[in-house]
């Protein structure tokens, strides 16, 4: 199955060329039917025309990111190694309310570039 997700510039960048392995998702109806071996076609928001074709290798299932933090590599999710030392589970709260991610739990979805 593919399916399509939004990104931010910084983000997309990052995957297409490579350096983000694991994206960070909130675990909801849509990414649980996600699957591994899936593809994943990913669209910047910034160049709506541009996308990469991933494919799902892993899925890392959590019931926070405060434990998706203590788990996964945080150079795989996006960070540098500059931003490593205030990276921080709340840094997601930006894009997932907490009463959301308590209610579903959180996905980092592990792939590579097709």
């Amino acid at each position: 199955m593919t399916h399509e997700m939004k990104l931010n510039k910084a983000p997309f960048e990052q995957i297409r060329d490579g350096k983000k392995t694991i994206e960070l998702r909130l675990n909801d109806e849509k990414r649980q039917q996600v699957k591994v071996g899936d593809r994943i076609v990913f669209r910047s928001l910034a160049r709506p025309e541009e996308t990469v074709l991933t494919e799902v290798i892993a899925l890392h299932r959590f019931p926070s990111f405060a434990r998706l933090y203590e788990a996964l590599p945080l150079l795989a999710c996006g960070y540098t190694e500059d931003q490593l030392p205030d990276a921080k589970p709340e840094d997601m709260d930006a894009y997932y309310s907490p009463e959301k991610q308590a209610q579903y739990g959180v996905l980092g979805i592990e792939l590579k570039v097709i």
